[in-house]
């Protein structure tokens, strides 16, 4: 029996296919890296393996509990999304070289650290990726990017709402001349505020989420006001509601497709690369929009990056501990070439830092930022 094979293009960055998914596991995957299928006329540069069983050469050893283990010659890893148990065979070796083949054995909701993967893939073929997101605004293609939780959405949030055209959230891959940026239609976070300064979405919310994120709100009112009540005080019961309040605070959000949201606006998921925000939020209530250098945001970016690609390169190291003859060039060198690359490709960016308050009301960013694009 043929296996089924399935293919994805990164805008001819990076290749991807998978042998042997079924239908459920396609879906798994376009959730992870989005609907960007296409046959590629080339080799891939990685390929994903599904299995019902992992063959093992030998026995088993553990690094630390339900997190890593190795074979005679295979390298697990044995936890995936929400600490699930997982079994992928990822060959550390091979990421960044000509072509790396990972095994899955079936039955996970995602396979860890795969876009870690595709975006050193990315790097050590010469692009660039960005923790960001990207529009095209008035013809002026601006990528906003900063660290984890920094406004990137927001950002992106607000100038959609004023026109602009999507690229892309979350990752955005810069072309090695520096000349275009290319993002993929990934599910973006909408945190319940968001809804509340952009009602326009709330449509797009299907009614279960709708009904789940009320409920949330109703639960985290009534965690807050039980809290305050004065008499709990300093008492136990209000100590457990203060932990887990900002818990069930965490869970106010939906994902939404792109496309749902934006409509026509989509746009082709490409555009030149003119303009960057540096985003971050600050203890004041006044947004901020001052000049910066392309220089300072490569070298600050360099350690946001290094931040994003933590826990892979943990795992990289559980990795050598296995295999200790089994170096990877790309992963011992990263920060040096994403420093190269940063320094190279934003060198000439004309570039703004802008601060703002957390939640940032969005059309207010919108307001402080539009001039200077």
């Amino acid at each position: 029996m043929n296996e089924s094979v399935t293919e994805y293009d990164l805008h001819g960055m990076v290749g991807i296919r998978l042998l042997g998914a079924t239908a459920d596991e396609v879906k798994m995957i376009t959730r992870q890296i989005g609907p960007i299928q296409a046959t590629l006329d080339r080799d891939p540069d990685i390929i994903i393996r599904f299995v019902d069983t992992f063959p093992i050469n030998g026995r088993i050893r553990y690094l630390g509990v339900d997190e890593a283990g190795f074979t005679d010659d295979a390298f697990l890893v044995m936890r995936s999304k929400h600490k699930s148990k997982a079994k992928v065979q990822i060959p550390f070796d091979q990421i960044g070289s000509e072509q790396i083949e990972m095994v899955v054995e079936r039955g996970l909701t995602a396979v860890p650290h795969l876009i870690a993967i595709i975006n050193l893939t990315a790097l050590g073929k010469g692009a660039l990726p960005m923790h960001a997101s990207a529009f095209t605004y008035n013809g002026v293609g601006v990528m906003a990017t900063g660290w984890a939780k920094g406004g990137k959405t927001e950002t992106l949030l607000s100038f959609m709402a004023q026109g602009a055209e999507h690229v892309g959230d979350e990752w955005i891959y810069i072309s090695a001349d520096g000349q275009k940026m290319y993002g993929i239609p990934e599910p973006i976070r909408i945190w319940d505020w968001h809804l509340q300064d952009l009602p326009q979405y709330w449509e797009q919310v299907s009614p279960s989420d709708k009904a789940r994120l009320r409920g949330l709100d109703f639960v985290v009112s009534s965690m807050e006001k039980a809290t305050n009540h004065p008499s709990l005080g300093k008492t136990k019961p209000a100590k457990l509601l203060q932990r887990a309040t900002p818990i069930v605070k965490r869970q106010q959000y939906v994902h939404l497709e792109p496309h749902k949201l934006f409509g026509s606006s989509m746009g082709p998921m490409v555009g030149s690369l003119d303009k960057i925000f540096l985003v971050a939020s600050h203890e004041t209530a006044d947004i901020t929009v001052t000049p910066i250098s392309a220089a300072e945001v490569a070298e600050r970016m360099v350690f946001s990056l290094q931040d994003e690609r933590e826990e892979l390169m943990s795992y990289y190291r559980k990795f050598r501990f296995a295999f200790p003859d089994r170096q990877n060039d790309l992963l011992e060198q990263a920060e040096t070439i994403q420093r190269q690359a940063l320094q190279r490709i934003l060198n000439d960016k004309e570039s703004y830092l802008v601060y703002h308050p957390y939640p940032v009301a969005i059309p207010a960013l919108y307001d402080a930022m539009h001039q200077f694009v």
